[in-house]
């Protein structure tokens, strides 16, 4: 029997060559994710995770040395707290500024909301795409979620560098600085030019996988996005909220 070049991607659960191909090259990476029967996903989830941890051991690093100097690092809605939340949110990082907080509870914060999060994701994308008349599986959802991910390892790269060279960790991610109040603030910390290059990605990876125009795939894509991403800042405001009142 002929070992064919299909075969042998196939059988290799972690294939950390296909990261460029995706990014760049997503049509012909799709198109040889979905002829395969294994699950592929860990390659970029791994990508991903260590992305985070990064991010997050810089993130704590300049965190705690900007305490240890009297400065403290404040939420990119700041402005929009009442003096109470502002008074209380002072207090309450001057007593969490050991190495839990700084890097432990952030760490385990933003694994699982990177896991579950990918879980949910390809759950309400694969139900969105078979409602729209797509033929795919859970399992190909999975590897597609993941895979289209990986513009957000980018950006963590590019926030590691920013944070290393400015010698500060980010208060104001993604497009957060032209909120008018703390849910808008939210939503467009959630919003950049990476989001835009994974709605690309996912819409390209479905319209492979399951046989959906690029219209529909499209469409699912930005419906599902706009749902977790409104869901998400509505979760974020009450979060700041109560941490601003207690």
């Amino acid at each position: 029997m002929i070992e064919t070049n299909s075969d042998k991607q196939s059988a290799r659960r972690f294939d950390f060559q296909r990261v460029f191909a995706v990014l760049f090259r997503p049509r012909t990476a799709f198109a040889e994710l979905t002829s395969e029967t294994r699950a592929s996903w860990w390659t970029p989830m791994i990508v991903l995770s260590v992305t985070v941890l990064l991010s997050v051991i810089v993130s704590g690093y300049l965190n705690t040395r900007a305490a240890m100097m009297g400065e403290i690092s404040l939420p990119p809605d700041w402005q929009y707290w009442t003096p109470d939340m502002q008074d209380n949110y002072m207090q309450a990082q001057q007593a969490t500024q050991g190495p839990v907080f700084m890097y432990v509870i952030p760490l385990v914060g933003s694994l699982t909301s990177l896991w579950a999060g990918w879980i949910i994701l390809a759950g309400l994308l694969h139900l969105g795409s078979t409602l729209l008349g797509g033929r795919g599986s859970m399992q190909g959802a999975l590897n597609i979620s993941g895979w289209a991910g990986l513009p957000f390892a980018v950006r963590d790269v590019l926030r590691i560098v920013y944070m290393l060279s400015a010698s500060h960790a980010i208060t104001s991610p993604g497009l957060s600085g032209f909120a008018t109040n703390v849910f808008l603030s939210q939503v467009l910390a959630r919003t950049d030019i990476f989001l835009f290059w994974n709605i690309i990605l996912l819409t390209i990876g479905f319209s492979i996988a399951d046989g959906l125009s690029r219209s529909k795939a499209l469409v699912g894509v930005l419906i599902i996005l706009l749902l977790l991403i409104s869901v998400q800042a509505g979760l974020g405001s009450l979060i700041a909220r109560v941490g601003g009142t207690f």
